[in-house]
């Protein structure tokens, strides 16, 4: 017996073809310039790989994006927690605080920064003799914390909202303490929702450029080194950086989203 198809609706097709130039416009723009160095320039690419200024800049991105990610963790994850099942005056207030990192631009973000964590800011200056956070390790964590935080709040929050409040309920009336239960049950639940957060993270995290340089442009992170050699000697110095920051990146991010999509098992539905 034949049947017809049902022709899609108008509406659907223009936003398919929307959809495709998003898409494309992502693509073409970081393809351009992967194929064109692999093409035009391979043993520049090749010799940015075994440069050690460039493999020691790309780890301390990787490294302070880590360390900005864990403590986003130790602390995004009770305010999503609070903020996804609690109701009190000013929540609103709270949750757009917290956005704010993600509209302020982020040279301005830095010089927020660098006006507590400097050697005279309200906090650098009382804690100068522990740690330093101009030119510092420090200082490119403090930078990355801020800008890349709300993904993970938000993120996280969204997990804890999907999870029925009921299941917890019945936990603690079985005898769970509050923190066994939000461990053993909610916490699974959200795992999915936490990785993603911690994912998205991490990556805006090493690709921040603008609020570090400002509050750390030493030791230089990948960016930095970037935005340097393409100030000192041009954009054939600073493509090869760049490309390979990129296939850096995007391989460690395909691989980490690879490995949550089989966490959806976890999903409340």
């Amino acid at each position: 017996m034949l049947t017809s198809r049902k022709a899609p609706e108008p509406l659907i097709l223009v936003f398919i073809f929307l959809a495709l130039v998003l898409l494309l416009f992502v693509v073409i723009t970081l393809a351009n310039m992967v194929i064109e160095q692999v093409v035009t320039d391979l043993p520049a690419l090749i010799n940015a790989a075994c440069e050690k200024s460039v493999i020691k800049s790309i780890s301390l991105s990787m490294y302070a994006g880590l360390v900005a990610t864990l403590i986003a963790l130790v602390l995004g994850i009770p305010a999503a927690y609070i903020l996804a099942r609690k109701d009190f005056f000013g929540k609103g207030f709270v949750e757009s605080v917290l956005d704010i990192p993600v509209v302020v631009p982020h040279t301005v973000a830095g010089i927020a920064l660098l006006t507590i964590f400097g050697a005279n800011g309200l906090l650098g200056a009382p804690l100068e003799s522990y740690i330093r956070f101009r030119d510092a390790f420090a200082g490119i964590v403090i930078a990355m914390l801020f800008v890349s935080a709300p993904f993970l709040t938000n993120s996280v929050r969204e997990g804890f909202q999907n999870i029925d409040p009921r299941l917890e309920n019945t936990a603690r009336s079985l005898g769970a303490p509050m923190w066994k239960a939000l461990l053993f049950v909610t916490m699974p639940l959200a795992a999915r929702h936490i990785l993603t957060g911690s994912i998205m993270c991490w990556a805006r995290a090493i690709s921040e450029f603008g609020a570090v340089v400002i509050i750390a442009y030493y030791p230089m992170i990948g960016p930095t080194l970037v935005y340097d050699r393409y100030l000192s000697y041009g954009l054939s110095a600073s493509r090869p950086i760049a490309v390979l920051l990129i296939l850096v990146t995007l391989t460690i991010f395909i691989a980490v989203r690879l490995l949550s999509a089989g966490w959806r098992l976890y999903d409340k539905d």
